[in-house]
C-alpha cells in the first residue's frame, strides 16, 4: 500500500509566470484535505525557465516531484510520464495555467470517496474564446458518438482516477492516446462534477488551430475505427446517389436533348471532381491509421525522461 494518498499530476509547458502561484495554491488545497500528498510537475520541454523553477521547488519542498522531459511531447504524453512517477492511491490531473482552479479538487475527492473510479469535471461559465468552445463541443460530440460513453467535457484535464485505473492506463503503450477516454475504458463507475473555470491571465493558449486539429485526429484514430466505418457508409451512399443521378441525367437527356446537358461535359466534370475529392479524403484517413500503426510497431518510447528531481529519491533518468 502506498504511503501517499493523493497525487497531483500537472503537465507544464512554458508556465513560469504561473508556477509559483500554482504550487502555492495546490499545496494549500492538499494540506486542507488532510491526507498525505505529492505534486508531480512534468516539464514538457519548456523553452522558458519552467524546468529550473520545478527543480528548485522539488529541492525546497518534499512533497514536490519534478519530472523533466528532454523535449516537448504534448500534453497527454506528459501526463502519462507524470502518472508513471505518481504513487498516490488517488491521482488528480490538472493544467498548469490555473484555468482549472486547484480549489475545485475537493469536489472530485468527495466523489472518489463515494466509490467512483473516475471523476470528470464539467467547466461552468467557460472563460475561453468562441473558437475554443466550439472546438471543445465538436471533440465532446465526436467522443460520445465513437465511444458510446456519455460524458460532457472530455477537454477538461481536471479529473480524478483511482490507482487501479492509473495502473491499467500505464499498461497501454500506444503513442497516440487520449487519457480521459482511455481511463473510461477501464472504469466500472464514472461520474462528473461541475467546476469553476478561470480566465487565462498571464499568457495565451498553447493549443493553436493546427494543434486542435491534430488532437481531433489523435482522438478519432487512436480510440475507434468509427471513421473507417463512416467512410464505408458514405461510399455506399455515394454509389446509390451516383446510380440515381446517372438514371436522372439519362432521362433528362432523352427528353431535352444533348444541348440541355452541354453535351454532358460539365456533368461529367462535376461528378468526377466529387468522387476524386471523396477518394482523397478516404486515402488521407487511411493514411492516418497506417501512420499510427507504423509508429506503434516501431515501439519507440512515448517520451524520454531526462531527470526526476525529488527529495525522496535521487535524481534519475529513464524512458517510457
Amino acid at each position: 500500500m502506498s504511503s501517499v494518498y493523493l497525487s497531483l499530476v500537472i503537465p507544464v509547458y512554458n508556465e513560469e509566470k504561473n508556477l509559483a502561484e500554482l504550487i502555492e495554491r495546490c499545496s494549500k488545497v492538499c494540506r486542507e484535505i488532510g491526507k498525505s500528498y505529492e505534486i508531480v510537475l512534468v516539464d514538457d520541454g519548456s523553452k522558458d525557465g519552467s524546468a529550473q523553477m520545478i527543480k528548485q521547488a522539488s529541492v525546497k519542498q518534499a512533497e514536490i516531484v519534478g519530472v523533466l522531459l528532454n523535449r516537448n511531447y504534448g500534453q497527454h504524453a506528459a501526463v502519462m510520464a507524470g502518472l508513471a512517477q505518481a504513487h498516490g492511491e488517488v491521482v488528480v490531473t490538472l493544467d498548469a495555467d490555473l484555468q482549472n482552479p486547484p480549489e475545485e479538487i475537493p469536489k472530485l475527492m468527495a466523489e472518489i470517496d463515494n466509490g467512483y473510479d473516475v471523476v470528470g469535471s464539467v467547466r461552468q461559465m467557460r472563460q475561453d474564446s468562441a473558437f475554443r468552445r466550439l472546438s471543445s463541443w465538436l471533440v465532446n460530440k465526436a467522443v460520445q458518438k465513437s465511444t458510446g460513453v456519455l460524458m460532457h467535457d472530455y477537454g477538461c484535464m481536471l479529473r480524478a482516477y483511482r490507482r487501479p485505473i492509473v495502473h491499467a492506463m500505464l499498461q497501454c503503450h500506444e503513442r497516440s492516446t487520449f487519457i480521459p477516454v482511455l481511463a473510461n475504458m477501464f472504469a466500472h463507475r464514472t461520474t462528473e462534477v461541475p467546476v469553476n473555470h478561470a480566465a487565462r491571465e498571464n499568457d495565451e493558449s498553447k493549443y493553436s488551430f493546427l494543434k486542435l486539429i491534430n488532437l481531433q485526429f489523435d482522438l478519432l484514430t487512436s480510440m475507434t475505427t468509427f471513421p473507417l466505418r463512416l467512410l464505408s457508409l458514405i461510399g455506399g451512399g455515394m454509389a446509390v446517389l451516383g446510380f440515381i443521378l446517372s438514371a436522372l441525367l439519362l432521362v433528362l437527356r432523352i427528353i431535352y436533348g444533348a444541348e440541355w446537358a452541354a453535351q454532358g461535359v460539365m456533368t461529367v466534370f462535376s461528378i468526377l471532381f466529387l468522387f476524386i475529392g471523396m477518394q482523397l479524403l478516404a486515402m488521407g484517413l487511411l493514411g492516418e491509421y497506417v501512420g499510427r500503426i507504423y509508429n506503434d510497431v516501431r515501439a519507440r518510447p512515448r517520451y524520454f525522461v531526462r531527470e526526476v528531481v525529488s527529495q525522496r529519491t535521487p535524481a534519475v533518468s529513464e524512458k517510457e
